[in-house]
């Protein structure tokens, strides 16, 4: 029997997606501050420790740990729950916070864990647990991207994750390995073995421009990896965007300088 509610759901949109949610009477969903994009008059909201689960108990020491554990994913300490009071049908709706899109995520049909990336959980039906997953191994810590800190979801029912750029999925046989860009990876269910190896040769660890280390990632389970990390989107920003990048207002070039370097009109 499951624990979490079960919710229906919509996903809205290509590439700024929504994820609208239909609550039957007393139903709850959990989700990140921030993420909230609209809901229906029935629904009444509020602010909770942690996420609201119950499997560590009610006390206020177990409340105040639950809620300490998302400080070290770099999450808010509060979380914010939405429940349908009235009769019928009521929707609620959280969007992503940058181009991407949601992912979602049947706890139940996953074995009921899920790690991700700290900054991947959007949302989830009341009664799932969102809580800190320790890398044991210290090249993992280490290099891995994430540092010794990761994100899980823990119940039975609908959790949704969002990501940057498209998303591929991909199932993992007993021992296939894919080599991933550490950054790139979204979440794995807890069947896969998550480690890190380095690049190799002198040309690719200095002149390869992809970094010094692979993610590998072997099965069996379920992967998710994304075409866009934020820390990439950022990295080139901040590029074009650093005093050292030109200045066309204040260039004796101006627009010539364009159309040698590829930037032309």
């Amino acid at each position: 029997m499951k624990t979490n509610h079960e919710i229906d759901y919509i996903i809205r949109g290509e590439e700024m997606q929504c994820v609208e949610i239909e609550l039957d009477p007393n139903e709850t969903v959990i989700a990140e501050p921030g993420a909230f994009m609209y809901m229906d008059e029935a629904i009444q909201m509020e602010t909770i420790f942690g996420d609201g689960s119950t499997q560590n108990g009610n006390g206020l020491f177990n409340k105040l740990f639950s809620a300490g554990k998302r400080l070290l994913t770099g999450e808010n300490l509060f979380m914010t729950a939405y429940t349908h009071q009235g009769y019928g049908k009521a929707k609620v709706a959280f969007a992503s916070p940058y181009p991407g899109k949601i992912i979602p995520l049947d706890l139940y049909e996953l074995g009921g864990k899920i790690i991700c990336q700290k900054d991947a959980f959007l949302c989830a039906a009341k009664g799932a647990s969102v809580g800190i997953e320790f890398q044991r191994k210290l090249g993992t810590g280490l290099f891995g991207g994430e540092g010794f800190i990761m994100q899980k979801i823990e119940g039975d029912g609908m959790a949704f994750c969002h990501a940057g750029g498209h998303i591929i999925e991909r199932t993992l046989s007993p021992g296939e390995v894919v080599k991933v860009d550490t950054g790139c990876i979204v979440a794995y269910t807890q069947t896969i073995d998550y480690d890190i190896q380095f690049v190799g040769g002198i040309k690719n660890t200095f002149f390869g421009g992809e970094g010094v280390f692979f993610a590998t990632l072997r099965g069996p389970g379920k992967i998710w990896l994304q075409t866009l990390p934020i820390s990439r989107l950022a990295s080139r920003v901040l590029a074009y965007g650093s005093v050292g990048g030109r200045k066309e207002e204040g260039s004796i070039l101006g627009g010539l300088g364009n159309l040698f370097d590829g930037d032309g009109i």
